[in-house]
């Protein structure tokens, strides 16, 4: 028996997010781990099951999602499962490596933690097959008004205000290590992207794209600095701006160095 660690990435554009969805008959909805699960399966002769670091939501992308499950069969060389993998997933999923890891490394409960990405494309239209990776803004931030107003998201805060209706968590704390938004080019169009970062031990649902939403809208009408933490600080998800959508976020990193703080 051997832990294995994949690193994963996937356009969410066509799954109904990362996790398996159990229906009473007919089609099951297409996810990221249900497709995972069948390949393993197929490849080991017997049915898998896996665990992933992050429940990224319908629509949302992955540059390296973290995935652990225990092979049955030790003579498989660790980096072998990312090439018979990736002959047995859809293209829009690739495993990009496999290791062995010990045995109590778990993808979700290991993990110290999750990086988030959201971009943004502003000054000229993107091209059409960055659609599905983009949210287009009609105006242009001002990056250094919105890294002010983001500072306040450093170390264990109650995020109440940006956990969507439904959110199950026990706890609405979160530890953040840190936010911040900057530019890149884009050369093809003349454009540029605005990337938000946030990285944290864990996220409540749909927090990151509450997060960027409330900041981007507060921008747009020009409210001052300290309008975010204001907002933060209430407690209320109805003092919450737009939730920006799912196109634009990428579940960037997983890290299990350091300290686990639980959530």
């Amino acid at each position: 028996m051997t832990t294995i660690l994949l690193t994963v990435s996937y356009d969410g554009t066509d799954f109904c997010g990362w996790q398996r969805q159990t229906v009473a008959e007919g089609s099951e909805p297409r996810t990221v781990q249900a497709e995972l699960e069948k390949a393993l399966s197929k490849m080991l002769q017997t049915q898998m099951h896996i665990q992933g670091s992050g429940r990224t939501d319908s629509g949302v992308h992955a540059r390296a999602q973290k995935v652990t499950f225990v092979s049955p069969v030790d003579s498989i060389p660790e980096q072998n499962y990312t090439r018979a993998l990736n002959g047995l997933l859809p293209p829009d999923i690739r495993v990009t490596e496999s290791k062995a890891v010990p045995p109590e490394l778990n993808a979700r409960f290991s993990a110290t933690s999750r990086t988030y990405r959201y971009f943004m494309h502003v000054d000229t239209v993107p091209l059409a097959s960055d659609m599905r990776y983009v949210w287009p803004l009609t105006f242009t931030p001002d990056v250094e008004v919105l890294n002010k107003m983001c500072s306040c998201l450093h170390g264990e805060l109650d995020c109440a205000t940006f956990a969507a209706a439904g959110d199950q968590s026990q706890s609405t704390f979160r530890y953040i290590d840190h936010a911040r938004f900057w530019y890149e080019e884009d050369s093809r169009t003349g454009g540029r992207y605005l990337v938000f970062e946030i990285c944290a031990n864990a996220f409540l649902w749909k927090m990151v794209r509450s997060i960027t939403g409330t900041l981007i809208q507060l921008a747009q009408k020009g409210e001052p600095v300290s309008a975010f933490k204001e907002i933060l600080e209430s407690h209320d998800r109805s003092k919450a701006g737009v939730t920006a959508p799912p196109t634009g976020l990428f579940l960037w990193n997983v890290s299990f160095e350091g300290d686990r703080v639980h959530p």
